[in-house]
């Protein structure tokens, strides 16, 4: 007799009006079940379907999970965390999905991983079953950031078909609702230090007569924006850092006179806007700061260096007040100087153009100073001790 202490996979399901796909998919994991001895349930996390969807599960066996909140991440978390098996194996219901033959990722959960992702591209995509624009452009250029923003070797980032063990996956706070869902659980199991595998799986061309729910250009931007979210260096801090050596190093050099390159020519017209990308980087800057000390005091899953560590013990409300003040007096005593050559010379008329020379330098220094002092006082305000509840 088959108890929920004995289950050993939980096969989840989402479902939004699938009854024409539902059942061969629930008799495909049910079989796979009989051949291959493995104790386990379907479970269908349904997000509201008016199709009969429901009742179809139920008369062939399949244990149904009603999730009201809407999206595709919103379903799979209610089926996952309503299932009861060691394992989970997820896969969505239109029949693109061969259920019957899951060796591959039980083995692998077996062995002791802790999330198992289907290849497609390994293990081949039937004609039709996958559109151009996702074989040759959404899914390899959204992988490919995937793997470049976090240390991650997984080649197919959006795999529905994909298997882990179900503690694991609860442990490391999946939040988002919607397609994004699929991106969010290799970023935070690659963050979270998880063992993770990937294993050659095929993808047949949809069954369903109906158009499929996922939206091409919408879907895939929410994807890029969670990676970009959840990698603030290449999102702030590399664009940032660029503007800012830009912007610091042009000024700098018209400060001391214009510049030429040829037939072109730089002057004050040129620093003034290198001011501006000047502050803006470093505001980039700092944010990309600000939102990594904010997620590490928050506890949550980022990826971390050992000079970010050390950066972020010496990051108080003190020190940045210190070099904040440090920069702007720099740029007051130039002002100062300013204003005493003007004095000298009985406050009569100046050189416009050599005047705004030195004047952009200073304002720039303290400007950088006031941001650096308001970014001190947020980490003020993130040191203060609370009690949590």
């Amino acid at each position: 007799m088959i108890t929920t202490s004995t289950i050993e996979l939980s096969v989840v399901m989402p479902c939004l009006n699938e009854a024409e796909t539902l059942a061969v998919c629930i008799r495909k994991a049910q079989g796979y079940f009989e051949r291959s001895g493995v104790v386990g349930e379907v479970v269908i996390a349904d997000n509201g379907s008016t199709d009969g969807s429901q009742e179809i599960a139920r008369e062939l066996g399949a244990r149904v999970v009603d999730v009201p909140e809407k999206g595709y991440g919103s379903a799979l978390m209610g089926g996952i965390e309503a299932a009861v098996g060691e394992y989970v194996i997820m896969g969505d219901a239109d029949d693109s999905y061969d259920f019957s033959d899951l060796d591959p990722f039980v083995e692998r959960l077996r062995a002791g991983d802790d999330l198992v992702m289907g290849n497609r591209f390994r293990g081949g995509i039937e004609p039709g079953a996958m559109p151009p624009l996702h074989k040759y452009l959404g899914n390899p250029v959204l992988s490919f950031v995937g793997r470049l923003f976090f240390p991650s070797q997984i080649r197919d980032f959006h795999c529905g078909l994909r298997g882990f063990k179900r503690e694991s996956i609860l442990s490391i706070g999946l939040i988002t609702t919607g397609m994004e869902f699929a991106s969010e659980v290799v970023v935070k199991s690659t963050l979270a230090g998880l063992r993770i595998s990937e294993v050659p799986t095929t993808l047949a061309k949809d069954g369903r007569s109906r158009p499929p729910h996922l939206r091409s250009w919408r879907d895939g931007w929410r994807h890029l924006r969670f990676l970009l979210i959840f990698s603030p260096r290449w999102l702030f801090l590399y664009p940032g850092a660029v503007a800012f050596l830009i912007g610091l190093i042009g000024s700098v050099m018209l400060a001391f006179g214009p510049v030429e390159v040829g037939s072109v020519g730089f002057n004050v017209s040129t620093q003034v806007y290198l001011l501006a990308l000047t502050i803006v980087g470093y505001q980039a800057v700092l944010f990309a700061l600000l939102a990594k000390l904010y997620a590490r005091h928050e506890g949550f899953f980022i990826p971390r260096s050992a000079a970010f560590e050390r950066f972020a013990e010496r990051a108080t409300l003190e020190s940045g007040a210190l070099v904040g003040t440090a920069l702007f007096i720099a740029g007051f005593v130039i002002g100062v100087l300013q204003f005493a050559a003007w004095a000298a010379v009985g406050f009569g008329g100046q050189d416009v153009v050599d005047t705004v020379r030195l004047a952009i330098p200073a304002a720039l220094l303290m400007i950088l100073g006031v941001q650096t002092i308001m970014a001190g006082m947020f980490l003020g305000i993130l040191s203060v001790p609370v009690r949590r509840r």
